[in-house]
Order: C-alpha cells, then structure tokens, then sequence
C-alpha cells in the first residue's frame, strides 16, 4: 500500500504561482510513477503531468511551459510547480502513484494510477 497526502493548494490571481507537494508514504518499489492529475467541476478527470523513478516527465499540452514535476526522492514528496496560472486551471489537483514504470504513452491516463491522495482544491481568480 502506499499513502499520499497533498498540500499547497490555495486562491490565486490570474498570472500567479503556487507550489503544490505530495507526501508519499509505505510500500513504494524501485520502480514507479508519479502523476498530478485534476479534476473540475463538470469536467473529466485531466492527466496534468507525471515523472517516474528514472526522472523521465510527460505533461499535458494545456500546461506545457508552465508548469513543473519534480521529486525529492530521499524525502519521498512529489512537487507540481505553477505558473502563469489562468481560471481554467481552478480544480482540486489529486496526486497519484503505482508501482511500475508506465510507458509514456499511459503515463496521464488515471486508470493506470491504484493509488491516490485526497486531493487539494486550487482557485484562480480573473
């Protein structure tokens, strides 16, 4: 099993930043990935950007340039930099984990994901 638990989520104005963090915790293998995924109301679950064990990142078109994975892996915490952040990117942003190292192509898709955090809600304001 393993246990996420996110933080950072905040109200911001358009054109801010906020940095979001993802404790991990328990059974995590060698070999994993790592997904932020988000979700708004009235709308499907997104892939927003993910990274696995070997440090390879993926990340939706809607936040390529803005927005930032990264892992501290001796502290086990995941990390979801934003910037230039718009309304449309006003969801609670959920991290998740599986014990394997995806394949690019799969690696925003959140049925592949067994494990999940309980979500932090992100606002923007125009």
């Amino acid at each position: 099993q393993v246990q996420l638990q996110e933080s950072g989520g905040d109200s911001v104005q358009t054109g801010g930043s906020l940095r979001l963090s993802c404790a991990a915790s328990g059974n995590i293998y060698s070999d994993y990935s790592l997904g932020w995924f988000r979700e708004a109301p009235g709308k499907e679950r997104e892939g927003v950007a993910a990274i696995t064990s070997d440090n390879y990142t993926i990340y939706a078109d809607s936040v390529k340039g803005r927005f930032t994975i990264s892992q501290d892996t001796a502290k086990k915490v995941l990390y979801l930099q934003m910037t230039s952040l718009k309304p449309d990117d006003a969801a609670i942003y959920y991290c998740a984990a599986v014990n394997r190292r995806l394949q690019w192509w799969v690696l925003l898709k959140g049925y592949q994901y067994p494990y999940w955090g309980q979500g932090t809600q992100v606002t923007v304001s125009s």
